[in-house]
């Protein structure tokens, strides 16, 4: 489960904090978007064709995680 933190001030409008929560999720909304087309394209692939590419079965998820939301540690 990911958390984000944001630190905004007291002062803001009520209007620019839901503007930025807007903005939080559409971005949230097209990371997970690309996760799961990652997930199904790769999962579409064959046995050959993974073998071809160097990926086992088991790496799909970690690949379409490190492609929607970067390097992992």
């Amino acid at each position: 489960m990911a958390y984000v933190t944001s630190n905004r001030a007291a002062s803001e409008s009520l209007a620019a904090r839901f503007a930025a929560l807007r903005t939080d999720a559409v971005a949230a909304y097209r990371n997970w978007r690309v996760y799961r087309n990652t997930l199904n394209e790769l999962n579409e692939l064959s046995a050959r064709e993974m073998a071809d590419l160097g990926i086992n079965p088991s790496m799909i998820r970690r690949i379409a995680l490190e492609a929607a939301y970067g390097k992992t540690a």
